[in-house]
C-alpha cells in the first residue's frame, strides 16, 4: 500500500490534496518520493518565507530542542520574552499573546476586543465588523467572522455579534458602525479572497473612522505578515497602524505558531485567567521565530527582496500580455495572483507537470506566494511555465 492509499484510510478527508507526495525541500525547491524536483511557489501557503530547510531556523530549532522544548506558561522562559521584545521593537504593539495558529490568534483578538469594550463601554458594545471575501479561520468564531459563505455551509447555527460589509467600502463601514460595534477586523490584503488589494486610502480612512467611533481597528496579518508584502508587516507598507494585529503562518517558518499583538491600553483588558493556551510560545517555536525575525530585519534584506519583487511583477505582467486568458494581475511584494477567464484548478496541475507548484484560490484565480528568498532564475522559470500553460 502506497502513501496516498494509506492516507485515505487513516486521515480525515478534509483536504483535496494535489497528486504529489513531498519528501524534502531546500530553499524554493522541493522533491517528491521519486526524487523529481519542483519549484515551490506555494511555500506551504505563504508559510516558508525563508525557504525550506533554512539553515538559521534549523540550527535554532536543533539547539533549543536539546535544551528545553516545553514548560507551559506557568513559568518564565527566555526565548518567549526575547521574541516578544523583538516583535514589539519592530511594530506599533506593546504587548504580545502567543498561540499556535492564525485561527487562534484571531480568536484571541475577538475575545480581547469584546473584553476591552465591555470594560470601557459596557456589555452592549460587542459586535465585530468584518468584510466580504475575508478569511479569518475555521473555528466557530473565526468561521463566523469569515466573509465567504462556502466555508460556513453545514455549520449553522453560527455565532452572533458579527456584521459583514464589502471590502474597500468606507461608506458601508460607516453605516454599520453604531454604538454596538467594538471592533473592525480586516486583512490589509485579502489572501484567500484572491489577493485583493485595498482601494487607495481605504485603510487610512478606516482607521480615522474607527478612531471617531471608538472602535478598535484589528488587522489580520496571518498571511501578509513577516515580510510577505515587502515590509515586515503589510500595514507598514500602507502607513496605517492598527490597535491589534494577528500573525501566524510564516512567524516560525513552518513550525506551528501564532501571535496576537496589541497596544498597551487594549492589552490591559486581558488579565490572568482571561485567556490562555498550553502550547503557545513554547521555547522551541520561539527559537525558530527569533531566527526568522533576525533574518528578516538583517541589513539589506528588504532592499534585495523589493528589487526582486519588481522583477516578479514585471514577469507576471508580461505573462498577462502574452496570454489570451489572463484577465488581471494583482499583488504586492511576494504575494501575487492571476485572474483567468476560466477555472484555475486545471492550470495548477499543468504547472505541476512542468515542475512548478502554484495554487488556486477562488474559482478563477492562480496565487503565487514563493519563499522570499526565491531567485531571479527561479522566477524566470515560473514565467516560462506560465506562458506555456496559459496560451
Amino acid at each position: 500500500m502506497n502513501l496516498k492509499e494509506l492516507e485515505k484510510q487513516v486521515i480525515m478527508q478534509t483536504y483535496a490534496r494535489n497528486n504529489l507526495a513531498l519528501i524534502r525541500g531546500k530553499g524554493a525547491r522541493v522533491w517528491d518520493e521519486e526524487d523529481n524536483e519542483y519549484l515551490d511557489f506555494v511555500a506551504g501557503i505563504a508559510v516558508c518565507n525563508l525557504g525550506h530547510a533554512n539553515e538559521a531556523v534549523a540550527d535554532a530549532v536543533c539547539k533549543q530542542a536539546r535544551t528545553l522544548v516545553h514548560t507551559s506558561n506557568l513559568y518564565y522562559t527566555e526565548p518567549q520574552v526575547r521574541l516578544a521584545r523583538l516583535l514589539t521593537e519592530h511594530c506599533f504593539a506593546d504587548k504580545v499573546f502567543f498561540c499556535n495558529s492564525g485561527a487562534e490568534a484571531n480568536e484571541a483578538a475577538i475575545k480581547l476586543a469584546r473584553k476591552y469594550a465591555a470594560d470601557k463601554y459596557g456589555k452592549d458594545r460587542f459586535r465585530i465588523i468584518t468584510t466580504e471575501m475575508s478569511f479569518h479561520g475555521r473555528t466557530m468564531a473565526t468561521l463566523t467572522a469569515t466573509g465567504q459563505a462556502k466555508v460556513k455551509k453545514g455549520f449553522d447555527p453560527l455565532l452572533g455579534g458579527f456584521l459583514t460589509v464589502p471590502f474597500s467600502d468606507l461608506e458601508a463601514a460607516r453605516l454599520k458602525m453604531d454604538d454596538s460595534v467594538c471592533a473592525f477586523l480586516v486583512e490589509p490584503i485579502q489572501g484567500e479572497g484572491g489577493v485583493i488589494l485595498p482601494s487607495e486610502g481605504y485603510l487610512r480612512g478606516l482607521k480615522e473612522l474607527c478612531r471617531e467611533r471608538g472602535v478598535l481597528l484589528m488587522f489580520d496579518e496571518v498571511q501578509t505578515g513577516m515580510g510577505r508584502t515587502g515590509a515586515l508587516f503589510a500595514h507598514q507598507v500602507y502607513g496605517v497602524e492598527p490597535d491589534v494585529m494577528t500573525l501566524a503562518k510564516a512567524l516560525a517558518n513552518g513550525l506551528p505558531m501564532g501571535a496576537m499583538l496589541a497596544r498597551d491600553e487594549v492589552a490591559q483588558a486581558f488579565g490572568p485567567g482571561s485567556h490562555a493556551t498550553t502550547f503557545g510560545g513554547t521555547p522551541l517555536v520561539c527559537a525558530a521565530a527569533i531566527a526568522v525575525l533576525q533574518t528578516l530585519t538583517s541589513k539589506g534584506f528588504f532592499e534585495d527582496l523589493n528589487r526582486r519583487s519588481v522583477i516578479f511583477e514585471k514577469g507576471l505582467l508580461e505573462v498577462a500580455r502574452s496570454s489570451p486568458i489572463v484577465r488581471d494581475v494583482r499583488g504586492k511584494g511576494m504575494i501575487w495572483a492571476l485572474d483567468l477567464d476560466r477555472e484555475a484548478k486545471p492550470f495548477v496541475g499543468a504547472a505541476q507537470s512542468k515542475g512548478v507548484l502554484v495554487n488556486s484560490v477562488q474559482e478563477r484565480t492562480l496565487r503565487m506566494t514563493p519563499p522570499l528568498t526565491v531567485t531571479e532564475a527561479e522566477m524566470g522559470r515560473l514565467m516560462e511555465v506560465l506562458k506555456e500553460i496559459l496560451r
